[in-house]
């Protein structure tokens, strides 16, 4: 009978206190002390496996092996992704809801908010030229929220829009928070629900007009298999699963600057670049760069893999920030070499800084799409549009901060336009 002697086992009690000391790094660096894939240990009082690499990850979006529900801490549900919501279903439900989202980010809504993000930071020229400096990630959180909003067809007065986008960003930035942040976290999504729980209503009783096909619209007349229209507050959750998402690229923006400072000879070659180029700096920074640390999984029935048992309830972390610096996936993991993904070939398991799987049926974020396009108009802004300076200022980030971020948000200073001398 095979057993689980082969895998590692962590003999401390509890490692919570060095998850949080080793933020991002944590499974992998107990993937290379053990030197395995697989190794169980303690967090929270409660016995987690956690895997990485490319093996793992097609294991771990099996769909008949693993499910989503109870899988996320009630925590994390009451911060980023709300209570009950899309991230913690299974099954055909959660296919039928996945193709709601889908649907939402087809590519021409994907061409659409690139052209709004792309008017929003020229619009923001005139008033950063007469400014002492701007602070990049601030700037990216409001215009993401105002463009988010917009296309969306929520309505958002401009005297709000500030509060609104440190709404969303806390919701984010609670993810691996505990004091403060966390409870910050928690009322900042109290308030965006009850918010657009009110225009959920609004809509359906003919008080607000939404338009056919866009994410307002479509979450207040959506219905589940069963015909029945989601209530107020869940439909309201899941707009907010759409808005949320594409106000957090305000992270990958940022990276992105920096990158651009940090290796100068890209920002030379995205000055006569095409779309491809603009599209693999983009990727190269979402492998490179921390975003999203593990996902959390359930066991969903008994099943052997690789000479492990796994026991039906069993929770089970997937690194991400590992999988995306394998050195058996990616050559030199640790360089910035955004001609990697010239000649990179499709796969679904091997690149993950927003899950991974099939978008359409799994859990990875359908998002994706949008990601890259406002990413791609973003960057030909700061190499094409202006020019600026960048001041001295503490730009290091720590993987021990989850999710994490350049500490002076990346600061600019003496911008001006470059789209008049054209």
């Amino acid at each position: 009978m095979l057993t689980n002697e082969k895998v590692p086992r962590d003999k401390a009690p509890d490692r919570t206190i060095n998850l949080m000391k080793e933020g991002y790094q944590f499974i992998k660096n107990g993937v290379d002390q053990y030197q395995s894939d697989l190794f169980e240990t303690h967090l929270l009082g409660q016995k987690i496996l956690c895997m990485s690499g490319e093996e793992a990850v097609k294991i771990f979006y099996d769909q008949e092996r693993f499910q989503r529900k109870g899988a996320a801490p009630k925590r994390i549900q009451k911060t980023l992704f709300g209570e009950n919501a899309i991230q913690g279903m299974d099954g055909d439900a959660h296919i039928h809801r996945k193709q709601l989202f889908m649907s939402l980010m087809k590519s021409s809504h994907q061409v659409e908010l690139s052209k709004l993000v792309s008017d929003e930071w020229e619009a923001s020229i005139s008033k950063w030229e007469v400014m002492d400096h701007i602070v990049l990630f601030d700037e990216a959180k409001i215009i993401l929220c105002r463009i988010a909003c917009q296309w969306a067809g929520v309505p958002l007065l401009e005297d709000e829009v500030k509060e609104r986008a440190e709404d969303f960003n806390s919701m984010v930035d609670a993810f691996g928070a505990v004091g403060p942040r966390h409870h910050k976290g928690r009322k900042a999504r109290d308030t965006a629900e009850e918010w657009i729980k009110g225009i959920i209503e609004a809509v359906r009783a003919d008080k607000l007009t939404a338009k056919y096909g866009y994410p307002l619209y479509e979450m207040a007349f959506h219905k589940d298999l069963d015909g029945n229209l989601l209530d107020a507050q869940m439909a309201a959750i899941e707009l907010i699963n759409v808005i949320r998402p594409i106000v957090a690229i305000s992270t990958f923006i940022t990276f992105s600057a920096l990158a651009l400072e940090d290796y100068p000879i890209y920002k030379e070659k995205l000055k006569t670049a095409d779309s491809k180029e603009f599209e693999v700096f983009a990727q190269e920074v979402r492998r490179f760069y921390p975003f999203g640390p593990f996902l959390g999984a359930k066991v969903r029935k008994d099943f052997i893999w690789n000479n492990y048992e796994f026991k039906k309830g069993m929770l089970v972390m997937l690194d991400i920030y590992g999988t995306n610096h394998d050195s058996r996936i990616w050559d030199s993991p640790f360089d910035f070499r955004p001609e990697r993904f010239f000649e990179r070939k499709e796969n679904l398991y091997d690149f993950l800084p927003q899950g991974g799987g099939d978008p359409s049926t799994g859990h990875r974020c359908p998002g994706e799409g949008i990601t890259v396009e406002i990413m791609k108009a973003t960057l030909d802004f700061l190499v094409n549009k202006i020019e600026y300076e960048v001041p001295a200022q503490d730009l290091s980030f720590s993987l021990s901060k989850m999710p994490t971020l350049p500490k002076s948000g990346f600061v600019m200073i003496n911008i001006t336009s470059k789209i008049s001398k054209i």
